[in-house]
């Protein structure tokens, strides 16, 4: 952040004359980009970019098209930010473009605790009008997925990271032998879900962070946000956490949306569960790789285990219900109190206590934010050393994948909730879903 005031007055006086740059803050949101919101000449701005130039090296397209494409999105009359200018190598900050800030609520939490009551039918007119943008519209770069390939690019990516996760391994093969026929290609967001939507009292006000964007299957962006994940908690609320499925369907098929199938529904639901799964892994690539070395990467990392636990509740009906119906084997014994010298556990713990007491007080913005995810980085050691669990099975996961072993062999999904409910405990035991799967 260094360079952004030295920087940042003359790419603003570029794209929207002369001003005076104040208010420049860095945003805690992003699992991938780096957000700055500031005023110039008394308007609100953000600024998106690439946090370093390995961000971008494997992606589709850069941020050139991605702010070609909210334009076009934009004019179409989506609710999407009004982009005001693309950084160029000459203003010397990256990669990325600067957007007009919208003021709403973008809190899952805040806006699940009471959200408008359009809001539902507003996520599904939305979506609609997304998917009815003309795809001569779109700039070329967006890809076409084929969601074959893209299966087969999981499983690849899958085998790289260890091939060693039995529910990662069940649900490509699940997938594998539930792939639908090709549907007819829409603009597909790809990232549609509570986080990247904005919100103000009189409904959806924003729809954010389009990086992930791509031609292909309707049913993809209306499966995401109802990943129990992006629920944020409300797991009665099958769609975005907001209402029912039957509601959200039938909003978005007003809004000249297409008609909703159920069955391909389920395969996406499936499959983005899938995807995110692979996705928090390739947090601990990234980490070790050295393109991204914060925190957070590694502690998103271990937010696989929500995903292989949601995995395993979507999967379980495809077992005999006698295997449903099988009590679990029992957790491991608890590791007995320490004696003597000073334990790992014990000096893990020391450190954590110390952040939250000394550092996390003083801190303010995103370096608040960095010192609540070291505090559950070191959360998610502690438990681990207590418990000494692991979800790595490279033989049964090979077997699964194989199709070799299946959930109709005996003790096997009891086995499996065992191992997704003992890590899921150990790497988020605040998530929501965990305390709905242990009952």
């Amino acid at each position: 952040m260094t360079s952004l005031p030295d920087f940042l007055p003359a790419l603003m006086t570029r794209v929207a004359g002369a001003g005076v740059l104040s208010g420049l803050t860095r945003l805690s949101g992003g699992a991938n980009m780096e957000s700055f919101a500031f005023d110039w000449a008394r308007e609100a701005y953000v600024l998106r970019r690439a946090p370093s130039a390995d961000y971008m090296a494997d992606r589709p397209f850069g941020h050139v098209d991605e702010a070609a494409l909210v334009m076009a999105a934009h004019d179409a009359g989506v609710k999407a930010p009004e982009v005001v200018g693309v950084l160029t190598d000459a203003d010397g900050l990256g990669t990325g473009y600067v957007m007009r800030r919208v003021l709403a609520e973008v809190s899952p939490a805040k806006i699940l605790a009471g959200p408008p009551p359009s809001l539902l039918e507003d996520l599904g007119r939305e979506l609609a009008r997304i998917h009815s943008i003309p795809l001569d519209r779109v700039p070329a770069a967006i890809p076409l997925m084929d969601t074959a390939t893209a299966l087969a690019e999981l499983r690849a990516r899958f085998l790289s990271y260890g091939g060693d996760r039995p529910v990662i391994a069940l649900a490509i093969r699940w997938c594998e032998e539930h792939l639908p026929a090709p549907a007819d290609p829409v603009l597909v967001h790809g990232d549609y879900r509570m986080g990247n939507v904005m919100v103000d009292a009189d409904g959806l006000a924003a729809v954010l962070d389009w990086e992930l964007a791509h031609r292909g299957d309707a049913h993809e962006d209306l499966a995401f946000g109802c990943m129990t994940v992006w629920r944020f908690g409300a797991l009665d609320k099958p769609a975005f956490g907001v209402g029912s499925l039957e509601e959200y369907f039938a909003a978005y098929e007003a809004a000249g949306g297409v008609t909703v199938d159920r069955g391909r529904f389920r395969f996406w639901l499936i499959y983005r569960t899938l995807w995110w799964a692979l996705g928090c892994l390739q947090m601990g690539q990234m980490w070790r790789s050295g393109a991204d070395r914060t925190v957070e990467r590694v502690v998103i990392g271990r937010r696989t285990a929500e995903q292989e636990l949601d995995l395993v509740c979507l999967l379980e009906d495809e077992a005999p219900e006698a295997e449903r119906a099988r009590d679990l084997p029992p957790s491991k014994p608890v590791v007995p109190e320490p004696a003597g010298e000073p334990t790992n556990r014990e000096i893990v713990q020391a450190v954590r206590d110390w952040i939250e007491g000394s550092i996390k007080p003083q801190a303010e913005g995103h370096a608040k934010f960095e010192a609540v995810v070291a505090m559950n980085a070191l959360g998610i050691v502690l438990r681990d050393l207590d418990a000494g669990v692991r979800a790595e099975d490279a033989e049964l996961a090979a077997a699964l994948l194989s199709g070799t072993t299946t959930l109709a062999e005996p003790g096997l999904l009891a086995k499996l909730r065992r191992a997704v409910l003992d890590k899921c405990a150990i790497d988020s035991p605040k998530y929501a879903a965990l305390a709905a799967a242990r009952a």
